[in-house]
């Protein structure tokens, strides 16, 4: 008999609920005004470090420097996800949509982008659009949403974010998805990954305000700081 897909030690923890109201805050005017303006001076002051990383995708392999993908968000409006390219470039078989650590089609410069989360940085610019917060659940592509249950479905009640509670809590993913076996990824992502962030988001998104956003953004910065330090680094 197969064996079961083992579960990381992530998901141990007992089912969030998803029942509840979203603060008022995730809704509001003044979350967007805050996205808009932060997200534009970061785009201002990164401006330059960006301009770089567009050179180096260009320099390392053939393909456009952006990535774009069809996402889900707010109200289950479709809009294109915008990325630094972190993969070969295979416009007629983009394969799975799904990412594990030591993904074939990962580029060596596409390593360092996705372990800084610097391929991010494009996100940006949806933010300032309103297709995306700069805190909210990570959005996805519409056929993994579709497979979700009606309560966690309320997600897209939400406007998606560059990060959120399940990205910090989550933030090895790949290193998680890298324990599954290749023919069980999308059925273990879309059956236990996915609707483990979604509650987790939902379960944040009931007591978020301006300064557990603010909270979010520090604790990001956080941690991808702490996956660059050596690991003799991070236990000291």
């Amino acid at each position: 008999m197969k064996s079961a897909t083992p579960v990381p030690a992530a998901f141990e923890s007992a089912s969030l609920s998803v029942d509840g109201p979203v603060s008022a805050w995730c809704v509001s005017g003044a979350k967007r005004g805050f996205d808009f303006v932060l997200a534009g001076a970061m785009l201002t002051a990164l401006a330059p470090a960006m301009l770089l990383i567009a050179l180096l995708v260009r320099l390392s392999s053939r393909g456009p420097v952006l990535f774009r993908q069809r996402r889900v968000g707010q109200g289950g409006e479709v809009f294109w996800l915008l990325k630094f390219r972190t993969m070969a470039y295979q416009p007629l078989d983009p394969g799975l949509a799904v990412t594990r650590s030591g993904d074939s089609r990962i580029t060596m410069v596409g390593r360092w982008l996705r372990k800084s989360k610097l391929d991010e940085l494009p996100q940006l610019v949806n933010v300032i659009s309103g297709d995306m917060s700069l805190v909210g659940p990570r959005p996805d592509v519409p056929e993994y949403y579709q497979l979700l249950d009606s309560a966690c479905r309320e997600v897209l009640r939400l406007r998606p974010g560059l990060t959120g509670a399940a990205s910090i809590q989550f933030r090895n993913e790949e290193e998680l998805l890298a324990q599954v076996p290749p023919a069980e990824l999308v059925s273990f992502y879309t059956g236990t990954l996915l609707p483990r962030k979604v509650r987790t988001d939902l379960a944040y998104a009931r007591r978020a305000s301006l300064f557990t956003d603010l909270g979010i953004l520090f604790r990001t910065a956080g941690a991808i700081f702490d996956r660059e330090l050596p690991a003799e680094q991070r236990a000291a």
